[in-house]
């Protein structure tokens, strides 16, 4: 029976092989996920229940199968969430649109502001708003009823269900009110160059949640008009944004009406948050 550092080392060597980019943190995390807990001591002897539950996640890291979603649950804005087959994983430069969002509402942080996700995902950026903004309530919107299904749980996960609504629906079809924040991490992966990404995303990602069209700016189009109606006076969109996509969607949204008010980079210095006001 291996200790919980032989069994790290032994996966790490075996991943290195494979040629992953973070073996060791990859075996870290895959190891603890098998005990069920984390920073485990490394002369800890691993039970064959957790050994077991080694092998299988193994096997499927090796295949390509991302970390994550081997776990079932990632961290985004220091909060747990839950992943389904519908949806993306979040990840860190998604937090990008919630600083930038948190901090064109800085001011407000105190009013009962109405927010709207739409593409909600796991509703990681709709979730990590609410955790900051806490007399806010919001809704959010998706294609896929099972990526509903899994944000829903993922609001009572992180204490917010009683403020978050969720809705299968294709943008902002059928939708009336007036919301003083709209987030969105739409679909900009031009259609062409979805097979050309790692197998992690092109094999794991839901293809819903990826393609953005023949040039990636699909979604876009699509709410450069629809928006404006939605928005309260003062009310702010901001999106995510693909590298390089920045100038087009710019042009996109001023020709249905909103005003472009700055952007925000990400850790790596790409752009990656738009933030837009009405016109």
């Amino acid at each position: 029976m291996p200790t919980v550092w032989e069994a790290r080392r032994h996966l790490a060597q075996s991943l290195l092989r494979a040629g992953s980019a973070s073996p060791g943190l990859d075996a870290r995390l895959l190891v603890e996920g098998s005990l069920g807990a984390d920073n485990a001591d490394p002369d800890t002897l691993l039970p064959a229940e957790a050994r077991a539950r080694l092998d299988d996640f193994a096997v499927r890291r090796l295949a390509g199968e991302p970390v994550w979603r081997i776990l079932g649950e990632r961290e985004f804005w220091g909060l747990p969430f839950r992943l389904s087959p519908a949806t993306l994983e979040p990840r860190p430069d998604s937090e990008t649109i919630v600083e930038a969002a948190l901090a064109q509402l800085a001011g407000r942080r105190g009013e009962e502001l109405a927010l709207l996700d739409l593409g909600t995902g796991t509703g990681c950026l709709l979730i990590a708003l609410l955790s900051e903004l806490q007399q806010a309530h919001g809704l959010g919107i998706d294609l896929s009823e099972e990526a509903c299904r899994t944000a829903a749980g993922n609001a009572a996960l992180n204490g917010v269900e009683g403020r978050a609504a969720f809705q299968q629906g294709s943008w902002t079809e059928g939708l009336a009110g007036s919301f003083d924040l709209i987030v969105s991490n739409p679909p900009y992966i031009p259609s062409g160059e979805i097979a050309t990404l790692s197998v992690e995303v092109r094999e794991h990602d839901p293809l819903l949640a990826l393609d953005g069209g023949a040039d990636g700016l699909g979604p876009y189009r699509l709410l450069a008009s629809s928006l404006p109606p939605l928005l309260a006076p003062g009310g702010i969109v901001v999106f995510e944004i693909g590298a390089g996509q920045g100038p087009d969607v710019v042009a996109l949204m001023r020709a249905g009406g909103l005003e472009f008010s700055g952007s925000r980079n990400d850790l790596g210095g790409h752009e990656r948050a738009l933030i837009f006001t009405l016109a």
